[in-house]
């Protein structure tokens, strides 16, 4: 069992690192469901920190049907975490019908290389989920980053536990959104998720070290 820490600042970044975490969801601007960090923020935290930094790659808020001058920005940020040795980004792109776009998936799958990819919360928009599941794995993702449609993860248990055996371990499921210390064993119990992704906000903006051990006991 792994937990993802979302980090909004190299603070929470930090804070990770410390509390014993294994792996970072590096961002910004939370409250608009995160953007891409700034190229400064990834160099801090692949320079300076052990554990493992996967970036999230979005430019802006709203949905997920980019017109190809922002796939293009897109595809130009995860050539720069590629080439400075990022092991993983995270992505995700819909068409107007909120259907995976397929043909940007795989473009954007072939300009990671060697990186790890995951499909974000875009996911949870799709109209068909198991259809969605299915094109995302053929286009060759190696997670999903989901709440199983619902507006938190614990809400979406019961719909987590069939994405995880429609997904019959060909790609991982990473659970997030509105997980806690206080739901975070009751979620894996009922969906049986290989991961969690979790911001451990108590107050403000930065994620708790005491939150995150609390979580890391509690699913070890």
């Amino acid at each position: 069992m792994l937990l993802e820490i979302c980090c909004g600042n190299v603070e929470s970044a930090q804070n990770a690192e410390l509390a014993g975490a294994k792996r970072i969801e590096l961002c910004r601007d939370l409250p608009l469901g995160g953007l891409t960090p700034s190229h400064q923020d990834i160099l801090y935290c692949k320079e300076n920190l052990s554990l493992d930094t996967f970036v999230l790659i979005r430019p802006r808020g709203g949905d997920f049907n980019y017109c190809e001058a922002e796939f293009q920005e897109i595809l130009a940020d995860i050539s720069f975490c590629r080439e400075i040795g990022i092991p993983g980004v995270v992505i995700g792109f819909l068409d107007a019908d909120f259907n995976i776009n397929i043909d940007y998936c795989r473009r954007a799958i072939w300009e990671a290389g060697n990186m790890q990819v995951t499909f974000h919360r875009a996911f949870d928009r799709c109209k068909d989920w198991p259809t969605a599941l299915e094109q995302i794995i053929d286009s060759g993702f190696s997670r999903i980053l989901t709440s199983g449609q619902q507006p938190t993860a614990p809400q979406g248990a019961d719909t987590l536990a069939q994405i995880v055996k429609q997904a019959a371990d060909r790609i991982t499921i990473l659970a997030g959104s509105g997980v806690t210390s206080d739901n975070v064993t009751t979620l894996i119990q009922k969906s049986s998720v290989p991961e969690v992704h979790a911001s451990c906000k108590l107050n403000g903006q930065v994620s708790d070290i005491n939150e995150i051990k609390k979580i890391l006991t509690l699913i070890a």
